[in-house]
């Protein structure tokens, strides 16, 4: 790691390296990426992240940090002087945008993969219900506002924006149509592709439906 300041372990398909991403494109802060194989987990990563052993993982300084939203945080107050704030500087703002997250970090993930992941019939009804009631919770937190904070794209925009490259597969194979459901939603997340820091981060939804495709026959499921 010599000469490597800020390093991110990662991989391509991981929403929650996503985040890290944006993170990083919104401060403008340079940083080395490297890509991890989940299969057979580097020696650095298991070395950094010995609890979860999971990605993503910001090195800094040679210290890890891990946890993609407290990572997100740790990006705002460390490149504070770098715009823009990712959070709100009020108290109770703040307070606010990290209960959206967690609720976002505790919910989409689990009611997003239980879609591609389980089989045709009641079970998967049942996922398609519980992920729509979660999105519609979103959209009514986001109301008529531009993004979920107010006028400015931050913390909680991060935390969501890169399940949009999930959108997809999830329709594919939930056979259900997410604009439809929740159109605001949708308005929103192509608000925040106008973005470079997103545009440039979020892979191609249908290379995402192909990979949730090969995780589908590993796990035995179509």
């Amino acid at each position: 790691m010599a000469g490597s300041e800020v390093v991110l372990l990662d991989t391509w398909a991981s929403v929650f390296g996503m985040r890290v991403r944006i993170a990083f494109m919104e401060k403008s802060v340079h940083y080395e990426r490297r890509e991890e194989d989940l299969i057979n987990k580097s020696p650095l990563l298991l070395q950094m992240n010995p609890v979860h052993k999971k990605i993503p993982v910001l090195i800094h300084h040679g210290k890890p940090i891990c946890e993609s939203n407290i990572i997100v945080q740790y990006i705002d107050e460390t490149w504070q002087n770098k715009p823009p704030p990712l959070l709100p500087s009020d108290p109770y703002l703040r307070a606010q945008a990290r209960f959206w997250a967690d609720f976002i970090d505790k919910k989409i993930y689990d009611a997003g993969r239980k879609i591609w992941s389980t089989k045709l019939g009641e079970e998967q009804e049942k996922a398609k219900k519980e992920f729509i009631d979660c999105m519609k919770v979103l959209e009514g937190q986001l109301g008529e506002k531009p993004y979920f904070m107010g006028e400015s794209f931050g913390y909680v925009d991060i935390a969501l924006v890169p399940f949009y490259c999930w959108f997809y597969a999830w329709e594919k194979f939930g056979n259900i149509s997410i604009e439809k459901e929740c159109p605001k939603l949708v308005a929103w997340a192509k608000r925040c592709m106008e973005r470079e820091s997103v545009s440039k981060t979020l892979p191609d939804p249908h290379k995402v439906y192909e990979f949730a495709l090969e995780l589908q026959k590993k796990l035995g499921i179509n």
